[in-house]
């Protein structure tokens, strides 16, 4: 094995923060229940087949609905949906409740899309890599509803910070 000079941790958490995120509304069902959170740490991995890469935090209650239905819906919210972000990142107790701040239906899998978002894809796992606090879930888009096509949230324009 190579030796690695020791970790600067101040420098390696500025530097993380540095890699752009957007914000997103990742939603589940299991049966009746739905849940959802906020999920940052998300990229396109592939265009043929179109596939999404999201890390979830491993402890987080969506994350054993994702592994159990193996789908997911990725809400891409608007510029001005900060507030609704804040809503599904805050910890609850019960599950669905967030739901309670934003109208949603269900796409054709089954999944909430929200609706005044920008749109939603709802998505097959078809990998994951269980390393460290998140789970990285690689999936592919079955389904794609686009309801307005205007600039999307993204981490920094919040001045909220979440990596590093």
């Amino acid at each position: 094995m190579t030796n690695f000079m020791s970790l600067d941790l101040e420098a390696k958490k500025v530097l993380l923060r540095k890699i752009p995120h957007g914000l997103f509304i990742c939603t589940v069902r299991e049966g009746e229940e739905i849940n959802g959170f906020t999920a940052s740490w998300v990229t396109q991995g592939s265009f043929s087949p179109p596939l999404i890469v999201m890390a979830v935090r491993s402890e987080g209650s969506s994350h054993g609905t994702i592994k159990r239905t193996n789908k997911f819906c990725l809400n891409v919210l608007r510029s001005d949906q900060k507030d609704l972000a804040a809503v599904f990142f805050k910890p609850q107790k019960g599950l669905g409740g967030r739901f309670e701040a934003t109208n949603y239906s269900f796409g054709p899998n089954g999944l909430p899309l929200i609706e005044d978002a920008i749109g939603g894809v709802e998505c097959a796992v078809v990998g994951s890599v269980e390393k460290g606090d998140h789970t990285v879930f690689v999936a592919e888009v079955i389904s794609a509803k686009l309801i307005n096509d205007c600039d999307a949230l993204n981490l920094s324009s919040t001045g909220w910070s979440y990596g590093g």
